[in-house]
């Protein structure tokens, strides 16, 4: 089973080669906590917790070292706090512990390491310090700049030249600068502002520095995959570029991956028009499930339009899957060992066609409610769970699924309903039965009268 990305560093898909076989190591950039993570926060958040389930699947669960950061000094993080006249700290804590919450609640494995950029401050600094030694930084007013003239490969990941680069992005004017496009590694904070102490004074650090300390902490100077969005190409991905080679003196990430862009209903998601999600307004519309699915639909490289009805779409696909489980146990999860057909494994190991892989996980459904025998029934559900699972999808008892659902009426209430139409049908009081169940379907809730009296429900 050969893995094959594509690079954006060659603009290519390759065979992936891990540097070492028995710790493959990724880094993928994390959340500013400064507020509820939206939908364009959770793509890259899905994208790569298939990529870590499918490496953990080729190369074992115990050799995968998967690091997501949390970036916890910023200043948006700090305007969010004097907008609210709360300590930094409050915000911080909050807005990470809804984050968890709400990646949790789409399925995604928690990372190895989290580290956080208030907890490798002393490394930052460090770095700082040998860059400036070796003639890539310079300190001027309190600020320690990195001089992108010295490296010569500068702007290689993004395949631009330098001066293209300045051009095209919004560079900071300032007098201290040698270049326009030198880079902030360190600034000053006043008494109002978060700041550590350093050789330069009582200061921050900048963004870029944060995550190649952080990922050399953890994965060491070379590592094999660094993941995002594509939006952070330039100016973070290609300044780590820059900062990490010309400190360690070594080759940084081996394989750069970028899922696509997200659009709300085919514009750029933004407060001013009106269209911005948030994963957990989208959490009340719909089961964690759906809103992966969702995002599943679409290959990770290709932009995204989300709406209401590929919401709506991905749910109703979730809903056939649980019925098909439901087929094979009667609504209770599933005990046995699930199994990951060669053909799913390797459509996910096509750069993670997650398109193939979702018409795949329809045909294995399909085989579920055709197979003739409760064997075969069974051999066909341990191919669409064990399928399913490596997507994050599938995991919890169907009755789980469909009584979790949002809907007007209780599990208890309708289960009461239920039970009261088995007795009037039992007592030949067909009319009253036909009210329950028209009253259920008034409530979303639709019933499947199974062989031996027993009746099953969901959502609709």
């Amino acid at each position: 089973m050969t893995l094959h990305l594509y690079n954006t560093f060659l603009r290519a898909k390759e065979p992936f080669a891990p540097i070492d076989p028995s710790n493959v190591r990724m880094y993928v950039c994390g959340p500013t906590v400064y507020d509820l993570a939206h939908i364009g926060n959770a793509r890259p958040v899905i994208i790569f917790d298939v990529l870590y389930r499918l490496l953990r699947l080729i190369y074992g669960e115990g050799h995968v070292t998967y690091v997501r950061n949390i970036t916890d000094v910023d200043d948006k993080i700090n305007a969010a706090a004097r907008e609210k006249n709360v300590p930094i700290a409050e915000i911080t804590a909050a807005t990470t512990a809804a984050y968890h919450a709400d990646m949790a609640a789409i399925g995604a494995l928690p990372p190895d390491h989290e580290p956080r950029a208030t907890e490798t401050i002393p490394e930052m600094v460090a770095m700082i310090e040998t860059l400036i030694q070796k003639g890539h930084a310079y300190a001027a007013d309190g600020h320690v700049l990195f001089a992108v003239q010295s490296f010569e490969d500068y702007g290689k990941l993004s395949r631009r030249d330098q001066d293209e680069l300045i051009a095209g992005a919004r560079v900071e004017v300032a007098p201290y600068k040698k270049y326009p496009g030198d880079f902030v590694l360190w600034k000053p904070s006043d008494a109002d502002t978060p700041g550590w102490d350093s050789p330069w004074g009582r200061g921050r650090p900048g963004w870029h520095i944060e995550c190649s300390a952080m990922s050399k902490k953890h994965l060491g100077v070379t590592f094999d995959i660094h993941g995002g969005g594509r939006d952070l190409i330039f100016p973070h991905h290609e300044n780590e570029v820059a900062q990490s080679v010309c400190a360690n003196a070594a080759p940084f990430a081996r394989y750069w991956v970028h899922n696509g862009f997200l659009t709300v209903e085919g514009e750029k998601m933004s407060k001013s028009l009106g269209n911005f999600r948030t994963v957990r307004q989208e959490l009340e519309k719909a089961p964690g499930e759906a809103i992966r699915l969702a995002m599943l639909k679409t290959h990770y490289r290709q932009p995204l339009d989300w709406s209401d009805d590929s919401l709506k779409e991905a749910r109703e696909a979730v809903g056939k899957w649980y019925r098909a489980y439901r087929e094979v146990t009667g609504g209770a999860k599933y005990e046995g060992e699930a199994s990951v057909p060669p053909a799913f494994a390797a459509a996910l190991c096509d750069d993670l066609n997650t398109p193939e892989a979702r018409t795949l996980l329809d045909a294995y459904a399909g085989e579920v409610f055709t197979a003739k025998t409760p064997a075969a029934k069974e051999v066909a559900l341990k191919h669409l769970l064990g399928a399913a699972n490596l997507l994050g999808l599938l995991t919890q008892g169907p009755d789980d699924w469909f009584h979790s659902e949002k809907g007007a009426l209780e599990p208890a209430e309708i289960e009461r309903l239920i039970a009261a139409r088995i007795a009037a049908r039992k007592g030949k009081d067909f009319a009253e039965a036909d009210r329950i169940r028209d009253e259920l379907a008034a409530a979303g809730v639709i019933l499947e009268d199974r062989p031996g009296g027993v009746t099953e429900w969901r959502r609709a």
